[in-house]
């Protein structure tokens, strides 16, 4: 299945839990990232993932397939006082963000990642932000890769160290 038979949509809360535990199952597979037993309230917050979209301006977006399978999800901010990390991102003005983007194991490949990040990228723009701000850690190189190709750019101001885990923050100017 090629990218064009993925439709990028905001997640139907009957959706939520599937898409959290498929985020779970991403980011505890991730080699150097902590596990469950080491952060159990971060996964926790992974499995309640659509507790997000209370929050003002804040989507949970999916990759669907016409079929109705679940490629991916990321959550986007278009306020970023409820973007959630740790650090300075949250007082940066002009600027959406994106989180916890997952692509599930068995669609890698396909250019899901991509989809979802230019989706939010589109949505910052049709906002007239300034700017689109994201976070990763060292155990997520492959899509560290695919935001420098993106045009995001290292941005140390951005960074933060969440429990031992240095997370490192980019910033894509619109």
């Amino acid at each position: 299945m090629s990218t064009n038979e993925y439709l990028i949509r905001d997640a139907t809360s009957d959706e939520f839990s599937m898409i959290g535990l498929l985020m779970v199952n991403v980011y505890s597979q991730l080699e150097g990232f902590p596990n469950q037993d080491q952060q159990p309230e971060y996964y926790s917050f992974l499995t309640n993932i659509g507790n997000l979209t209370q929050n003002p301006k804040t989507r949970l977006l999916i990759a669907i397939s016409e079929n109705g399978q679940i490629g991916g999800g990321v959550v986007y901010f278009g306020d970023m006082t409820h973007y959630g990390s740790g650090g300075t991102a949250t007082k940066e003005k002009n600027a959406a963000g994106f989180r916890l983007l997952a692509v599930d194991p068995a669609t890698r490949g396909k250019g899901i990642g991509k989809l979802l990040t230019n989706k939010c990228i589109e949505l910052a723009k049709e906002e007239k932000q300034n700017q689109v701000i994201i976070h990763s850690t060292k155990a997520m190189q492959i899509a560290w890769k695919m935001y420098e190709k993106l045009g995001f750019i290292r941005a140390k101001d951005l960074d933060f160290v969440q429990r031992e885990l240095p997370v490192y923050g980019f910033r894509l100017k619109i």
